[in-house]
């Protein structure tokens, strides 16, 4: 059994597991872009993230030869909780192999779980050969993150969920690394309500669809570089590309800095956390990636939230920059008393915030009468940035902008 029977079939087993998240309105991005847009909040689900709802499909099938010898997966964190949770929920035992530098916070939860945490490899791919090595020598199934009809299916629940709530949806946009959830989606979207598009969305760093769109098969890519963790896969599932070709509309990137200016844009306006693959498919409409007509129904599809408090740090911070609201530059300044008190009345008065200063004379690239100053500054939006360094300029400073 496959489409849209497999995916009405998923639902029955998954709904004691997974959530029926909410499809929240958004006056905010509504505003913004003038679209109708509803977002579709599985950062609120078990887990974190809507990979819960893929593993607890895939362990439902499993017969009880296969439970008793247990499961294993490879993952970067999302799958890897979703498949801990649902293996623990029916008393399977499950061994995890995750990248070594996947997020803490995800090789904890994992382990909060109930499953066994491996670290190997330096990327999904890595990690996916250990798992499979283990899969030979220890006799268990593998439970495979994206490439399974039954994981597939199970993340196809989502978009019966939003037919349910939103009937008349337009336009639904979802995040793709291997490519189950849009698998999923795509097809129970588009069996469902045909004239709905489905819009795919890459982070730039981790484009292995566009590549294998443009070559018309899956083009693995060499490496990934992204910020978007749950989305840096190296290929596309053989089967989940199938059902991209067959079913969704467009697929477009967004680079890691437009990521991180959503993931701010959702903390700072709508008080809600995501993970950078969760951002993407928000980034995407806000920075006008695909085509829309005004007041066209957009479900963004918030993937998870499961993002790693180091990593959230340097998000803010990058979409700070992004937006024109944190700035650090350098100057150098003659080694006399006021000289400081110069510059910053400048910068007083023109009311911009400092968050720190640092002073050196001991640099080798100024003069010996000279002294070398840093600022961290808050400032209000790129106009204020380009009207504070004129400024500066203005005064005789030579400004090197640092950040």
């Amino acid at each position: 059994m496959s489409g849209l029977s497999a995916i009405l079939e998923a639902r029955e087993r998954v709904q004691e597991t997974s959530r029926h998240t909410p499809l929240e309105y958004s006056h905010t991005y509504s505003s913004l872009t003038g679209a109708d847009v509803h977002l579709k909040l599985e950062n609120f689900q078990r887990t974190g993230s809507f990979k819960v709802r893929g593993a607890t499909n895939r362990i439902a099938t499993l017969s009880a030869a296969e439970k008793e010898a247990g499961v294993v997966t490879a993952s970067a964190g999302n799958h890897a909780q979703g498949v801990a949770l649902a293996a623990t929920r029916i008393g399977v035992d499950s061994t995890i192999v995750m990248p070594e530098n996947a997020p803490i916070s995800k090789v904890k939860a994992t382990r909060s779980y109930g499953a066994e945490v491996v670290l190997s490899g330096v990327d999904y791919s890595e990690a996916a050969e250990r798992a499979h090595e283990i899969e030979r020598a220890e006799k268990r199934t593998y439970v495979h993150a994206f490439d399974d009809e039954y994981v597939i299916a199970g993340q196809g629940t989502i978009g019966l969920e939003i037919l349910d709530d939103l009937p008349e949806v337009d336009t639904v946009v979802v995040p793709i690394g291997g490519g189950g959830l849009i698998g999923g989606v795509a097809t129970a979207i588009k069996e469902s309500r045909p004239e709905t598009r489905v819009i795919g969305v890459e982070a730039e760093g981790a484009s292995s669809v566009a590549t294998s769109l443009e070559k018309g098969e899956v083009v693995p890519i060499e490496a990934v570089d992204t910020m978007a963790d749950g989305i840096a896969t190296r290929s596309v599932g053989e089967r989940n590309f199938a059902l991209i070709e067959e079913y969704v509309d467009e697929v477009v990137t967004v680079p890691d800095p437009e990521i991180a200016m959503a993931v701010v844009y959702l903390l700072e306006r709508s008080k809600t956390l995501v993970e950078g693959a969760g951002a993407v498919p928000l980034a995407a409409l806000l920075f006008e990636r695909f085509a829309f007509e005004e007041g066209e129904r957009i479900v963004p599809i918030l993937s998870g939230g499961n993002i790693d408090l180091n990593m959230l740090t340097t998000v803010i911070m990058r979409g700070l920059v992004e937006t024109g609201r944190y700035l650090k530059v350098r100057t150098v300044l003659k080694d006399r008393p006021g000289a400081l008190e110069d510059l910053l009345g400048i910068i007083s008065s023109h009311r911009a915030n400092i968050y720190a200063i640092q002073h050196d004379r001991t640099s080798r690239d100024i003069g010996m009468s000279d002294t070398e100053v840093e600022l961290d500054l808050e400032t209000r939006g790129h106009d204020h940035v380009d009207e504070l360094i004129a400024a500066m300029e203005d005064h005789g400073y030579a400004v090197e902008v640092l950040v």
